[in-house]
């Protein structure tokens, strides 16, 4: 079973990522899957990449959600990526 890497990428005073890192620790807490998040206050590269669409959930290095992470289509991808 492949581990995907999850990534969240946030900023500084952000209700909307503080919800979206409840929602990605409840999905990977349930499948078993780690998760980090990159900050993009610090990262300009990322600022500039993402800065209308923070939160963004990446998954192996591909956007899969943003704004509003809906927790069931993150579910199904993880476990799509976990069954290859």
């Amino acid at each position: 079973m492949a581990k995907p890497e999850v990534v969240l990428i946030t900023k500084a005073d952000c209700h909307l990522c503080e919800d979206a890192r409840d929602a990605v620790e409840r999905v990977t807490a349930r499948l078993g899957v780690g998760w980090t998040e990159q900050r993009v206050d610090n990262l300009p590269e990322l600022r500039e990449r993402y800065a209308e669409e923070i939160p963004v959930v990446l998954v192996d290095g591909i956007q899969r959600d943003f704004w509003k992470i809906d927790e069931g289509r993150l579910e199904r991808v993880l476990r799509r990526v976990m069954a290859d």
